[in-house]
């Protein structure tokens, strides 16, 4: 199985990312390869808080919450990174004084799930309600593999050159 889920990027970039970090078998998600690729935020003992790359259209605050340990799904974490997971939640809340936000995560296999990362994590995200012209912030949770068949292409392989 591979790191990366090509079927669920959302611009060019990402994908050109992915697809150089699958080649290097690297998962960026990690606590030994983030910082490469990341800016840490904040950490705790078992989970780091960084900003995400690729925010979501209409947020004023994106932050990733990752797991030290690589797993595909929240309820496989150690007991302890599940109590430590309210101790970053709560550090991003009080630092920012968000009086509002939402959380997303996706579990399982990202054909399904609309990831592209194999390595669970939760998106906080805060919308830019003071922008005039803001609409709701869309969270993609479920994709088909279908999607990419009907293109040609197999779901766990990285073929970018083809449509």
């Amino acid at each position: 199985m591979n790191l990366y889920y090509p079927g669920n990027y959302r611009t060019d970039e990402q994908l050109a990312q992915m697809m150089e970090l699958e080649a290097a078998g690297v998962c960026l998600f990690c606590p030994e390869h983030l910082p490469t690729f990341r800016p840490i935020v904040h950490k705790t003992q078992h989970w780091t808080v960084t900003t995400n790359r690729f925010p979501y259209h209409g947020t004023k605050l994106h932050y990733l919450l990752l797991p030290d340990e690589h797993v595909e799904d929240l309820v496989d974490l150690s007991p302890e990174s599940h109590v430590d997971f309210w101790t970053a939640l709560r550090w991003a809340r009080d630092e920012h004084g968000l009086r509002y936000y939402g959380l997303a995560a996706r579990n399982g296999d990202c054909a399904y799930t609309g990831g592209t990362i194999r390595h669970v994590h939760v998106h906080l995200l805060q919308g830019d309600v003071e922008d005039p012209d803001h609409g709701s912030v869309r969270v993609r949770l479920s994709s088909h593999p279908r999607e990419l068949a009907l293109r040609g292409l197999d779901p766990d392989e990285f073929n970018p050159g083809r449509p």
